[in-house]
């Protein structure tokens, strides 16, 4: 019988922190509403669950019309990222799901200052309209990012 080479103890454990996936929570967005976490980390990527408009604080939707709530919804990003040990410039890929179609400029304009500052690499985008969203939000949106 031939003796079985084993990997060398670095490598699997390197191997094994690179695919262990991680649950990523923060107070500074709201808790998710539903069997899932608010972000997983795997290896160097971050995958977000869609975020609306609700406070972290009051668990409620803002008030206010698609401005109000985009900017609500990257700020709860922005937070989960940040407790992934990212930021908002690493977003590699972003799926925004838009209640009504004619929304798409005013949440674009907001977007854009999250997402695609001077400066930075865009982030790939896919953009759908829905019949309806959690908690009747406007807006949803979900993002991959590397953790640099």
């Amino acid at each position: 019988m031939a003796a079985t080479r084993l990997p060398h103890p670095s490598v699997t454990r390197h191997n094994r922190q690179m695919n262990e996936k991680t649950a990523v929570s923060t107070s500074g967005a709201p808790d998710a509403i539903g069997p899932y976490s608010q972000a997983v980390r795997l290896g160097d990527l971050v995958y977000t669950s869609g975020q609306v408009a609700l406070d972290p604080a009051s668990g409620q939707i803002v008030s206010g019309g698609i401005a109000e709530q985009t900017t609500r919804v990257l700020e709860n990003l922005k937070a989960v990222l940040t407790a992934a040990g990212t930021d908002l410039t690493h977003v590699i890929k972003t799926v925004v799901f838009l209640k009504d179609m004619n929304d798409f400029a005013p949440m674009n304009e907001i977007y854009a200052r999250y997402l695609a500052p001077e400066g930075v690499v865009k982030p790939a985008r896919s953009t759908v309209a829905v019949a309806a969203l959690p908690k009747n939000a406007l807006v949803e949106i979900e993002v991959i990012a590397s953790i640099p």
